[in-house]
């Protein structure tokens, strides 16, 4: 008895394998698929604030000119990573790693409404947990960091980010959400705290280094840039400030989101799903086995 202990401990220090996350996956989607409306949106908000305080977190290290371009770079994408390692570790529902949930409903583990009906509230608390960091960094005057420079570079990031072909963001933010969701997968095999941060920590770095789009962060940046725009900072050196608008928002976002989705859902969830999930399921139809969708409630 007590060598099968020993064993079942041993086994337990280790890290999934590829099969057993994409069975975590499902096992995850079906969850956020079945949680209650009121506690989705809620934690939708929380990962809006925590992607936000990222953010926040990012933009006082890169004020700082004097560092050369590669350490601002790579120091920028190092402590943005606070955002999702709140959201993995403190639990909250980001709509950029539910795009996972597509393992599940191609294992018929939940209907598409309630896949959809997830999406929907979860992008709707990230903006209003985006924009309620937005209003918090306004009222303690953040922009004023580093002698205005952090102001600055608020204005500088959301132009920056509209001031971009449509379709040029559309990619970015594919291959933003394909490092995302490789981060929260990783995440998905880990034991422990430890294991969650390091699972993060480079695809992160690398998106936000490589300047990747993720649509949440950008649902804090452009409202970010844009209050901080109207509301009198004196800003220096900007000459494309006329984008910075609500249209200029909405267009930046309606490129993201649908790369986002494409990044997370195709390159990561269906592919994951091919290799490990898909034979299961044909054998499992094969053999007349009822589908396990669950469409109550």
């Amino acid at each position: 008895m007590s060598s099968k202990n020993s064993e079942s401990k041993s086994a337990h220090m280790f890290a999934l394998t590829p099969a057993e996350i994409e069975q975590k996956a499902e096992a995850i989607g079906q969850e956020k698929a079945n949680l209650p409306a009121l506690k989705t949106f809620i934690l939708g908000i929380m990962a809006g604030i925590f992607i936000g305080m990222g953010g926040m977190f990012m933009l006082l290290v890169k004020s700082d000119s004097s560092l050369p371009f590669i350490v601002s770079t790579l120091l920028g994408g190092l402590v943005f990573c606070l955002g999702l390692f709140l959201v993995i570790s403190a639990g909250a529902e980001l709509f950029t790693g539910n795009c996972l949930m597509i393992c599940g409903k191609l294992s018929n583990k939940y209907s598409w409404a309630k896949m959809f009906r997830n999406w929907g509230l979860v992008i709707l608390g990230n903006l209003v947990g985006s924009l309620i960091m937005v209003a918090i960094l306004y009222l303690c005057n953040y922009s004023s960091g580093n002698g205005a420079q952090v102001g600055n570079l608020m204005i500088q990031v959301a132009c920056d980010k509209i001031d971009q072909p449509w379709t040029v963001l559309l990619v970015k933010g594919l291959m933003c959400n394909f490092l995302v969701c490789l981060a929260v997968w990783i995440s998905f095999a880990a034991r422990s705290i430890t294991d969650k941060f390091f699972s993060i920590l480079l695809p992160i770095t690398a998106f936000v280094a490589c300047g990747f789009e993720h649509s949440v962060a950008n649902m804090f940046f452009l409202p970010m840039g844009l209050v901080t725009k109207i509301s009198g900072f004196v800003y220096t050196g900007l000459a494309n400030l006329d984008i910075l608008n609500l249209g200029g928002v909405l267009y930046n976002l309606s490129a993201v989101l649908i790369g986002n989705i494409i990044g997370g859902v195709v390159f990561v969830g269906i592919s994951y799903w091919l290799a490990f999930a898909y034979k299961k399921n044909k054998d499992k139809l094969g053999t007349n086995e009822p589908a396990a969708t669950d469409d109550s409630n």
